[in-house]
């Protein structure tokens, strides 16, 4: 596999940018068809809005407290600033500023919004690939991408030769009202040759205080698959039961050691012929260091899982030739939710007990 971050050109990324390219940019064609703003400006007048209001409130609370406070005292008098200065006069003013102060922050955002797009517009054109700031509902089979709702991928660059590779942030929503969550993630998706089992790789540095793990899914225990060296101590192996020779035809001491150095801080998934890599906090896509942190994983792990793999086949399948995984391999299998059984649990009890309190009451 070809080195994809061999002479990465990152200067569009931290190169000056003058008022005129941004306003050719925002005036190309390529901006008004590929880049719509239109989240943002939605974004800006609720904001403006919010300060709208604000200023009416405030402005009417410093009327009415400096109508009490000239007015009402018998020593007012002509020179006093209540009568100098009307108090439609003040409230206008205090409106007035906080409107304008409004405007320039949405103004400022928008600049922003429109630098990031052109830097990764940039950044994307000169290293063969496309830049996307949102694409709802990506398809991709791994563990995050199957939850909630709302489900979108921001901020990401998708390859448009050779090998597919995307990588950028993802969202979800989980929940309703008060209970509503946004879940935000790092992703990097790299297409296999092959069909593989399904494996994931649990980082132990990013999960939580008691050890339990960061990912939407969890799976049975009994899938776990220790691995030689300390290589435990940085990620958990799960494969499917059966799979563990499998596991160990991919999961060489070479790639195990590539893992540790270059994607310990990560979870890694395996599933169907993709390789994920995921991140608890979504990635800064406007700082180098991430893309030539991603893009090395590619090259190292990415590229020894791609000739590892470029002849495994399934020995469970008959067909030799067939690029499929048998159906015990394909997914690993899930734990059961604790909380979906402490809630099984409160209601049989209640459901147990309930008649013989019936029948104790009804004596």
């Amino acid at each position: 596999m070809t080195p994809m971050n061999r002479g990465t050109d990152y200067a569009p990324l931290t190169a000056p940018v003058t008022s005129a390219e941004m306003s050719a940019f925002r005036s190309s064609d390529r901006a008004r068809q590929q880049y719509s703003a239109v989240p943002f400006v939605i974004q800006g007048v609720i904001l403006a809005m919010f300060f709208v209001v604000f200023g009416v409130i405030a402005a009417t609370v410093l009327s009415t407290l400096a109508r009490v406070l000239f007015f009402s005292s018998p020593r007012s008098g002509p020179g006093d600033l209540a009568t100098v200065v009307p108090f439609p006069v003040i409230v206008a003013g205090i409106v007035g500023t906080i409107v304008v102060s409004a405007v320039l922050v949405v103004r400022r955002a928008n600049g922003r919004y429109w630098e990031k797009l052109f830097r990764m517009d940039g950044f994307a054109s000169a290293n063969g690939m496309i830049f996307s700031p949102r694409d709802p509902e990506p398809r991709y089979p791994g563990a995050i991408f199957s939850n909630g709702r709302n489900r979108e991928s921001r901020d990401h660059l998708r390859s448009v030769t050779s090998r597919f590779l995307d990588y950028g942030n993802y969202r979800y929503v989980t929940g309703g009202g008060k209970n509503q969550s946004t879940h935000n993630w790092g992703f990097l998706a790299l297409q296999l040759d092959r069909a593989l089992p399904h494996m994931v790789l649990d980082s132990r540095a990013n999960n939580g205080l008691f050890g339990g793990t960061n990912l939407p899914a969890s799976f049975q225990k009994e899938q776990v698959l220790s691995l030689e060296g300390d290589f435990d101590n940085y990620f958990t192996l799960y494969c499917p039961r059966q799979y563990e020779r499998d596991a160990l035809y991919v999961f060489t001491p070479d790639l195990m050691a590539l893992l540790i150095d270059n994607a310990a801080p990560f979870d890694v998934e395996i599933i169907d012929s993709w390789m994920f890599v995921y991140s608890a906090a979504p990635f800064d896509m406007m700082q180098p260091a991430v893309h030539e942190r991603l893009l090395r994983i590619v090259d190292t792990v990415g590229a020894k899982t791609l000739s590892q793999t470029d002849r495994y086949a399934d020995a469970r399948i008959q067909d030799a030739r067939a690029n499929v995984v048998a159906p015990a391999g394909q997914r690993l299998k899930l734990k059961f939710p604790l909380s979906a059984v402490i809630v099984i649990g409160i209601f049989v009890t209640a459901f147990a007990v309930i008649p013989f309190i019936t029948a104790a009451l009804s004596r």
